[in-house]
């Protein structure tokens, strides 16, 4: 399921980046990998925001919609 469904609270393990490779770069270096657990802080107007690796992330929709749980 993409990370743009998820509820606000809950937590989930990233099974896998899509994208094409310039996408993956840069999420893997926002700290999205696989086996990654990311908590989904709130979504609002189509932003997300995220918390992994100990820091908070906003993402847009696209970038979402990339990120699989």
């Amino acid at each position: 399921m993409p990370l743009s469904l998820c509820t606000n609270g809950s937590t989930f393990t990233v099974k896998k980046v899509g994208g094409n490779p310039a996408v993956r770069q840069h999420l893997s270096e926002l700290g999205f990998s696989v086996g990654c657990p990311v908590t989904v802080v709130t979504a609002l107007n189509g932003n997300i925001i995220v918390k992994v690796k100990e820091s908070r992330i906003a993402i847009d929709r696209m970038l979402a919609n990339r990120i699989f749980v």
